[in-house]
């Protein structure tokens, strides 16, 4: 398998994601709720770091703005990464909204 095939196998996504960096809570049926730093998004799924110890099909509540609080399930995790799959996908307005309050420069 070339180079560009393997990228193409390993980045399969349906919609592209958009770069952030917001903080955010989690909850999970045991381990409770924690924060995690979303570093990338889309409508239909997310990219977090965290410091908990998930796994692959795990669930969680995630807290996002504009859209609240959304079911997602644990697709992969790896080295402090998890990657969510969304229980919804969000509304293209509603997306752009989200997206809009997430990339805002907090004040020092």
């Amino acid at each position: 398998m070339n180079g560009r095939s393997a990228v193409a196998f390993l980045d399969d996504r349906a919609l592209p994601r958009d770069a952030v960096c917001c903080r955010a809570r989690a909850t999970h049926p045991i381990l409770g709720s924690f924060g995690i730093v979303v570093v990338n998004i889309s409508a239909q799924g997310l990219m977090a770091r965290c410091d908990k110890a998930l796994s692959e099909g795990d669930r969680l509540d995630v807290a996002l703005p504009i859209v609240g609080r959304t079911g997602a399930v644990i697709r992969w995790s790896l080295g402090g990464r998890i990657g969510c799959e969304l229980d919804h996908v969000i509304g293209l307005s509603d997306y752009y909204l989200l997206l809009s309050e997430m990339l805002k420069v907090t004040p020092r």
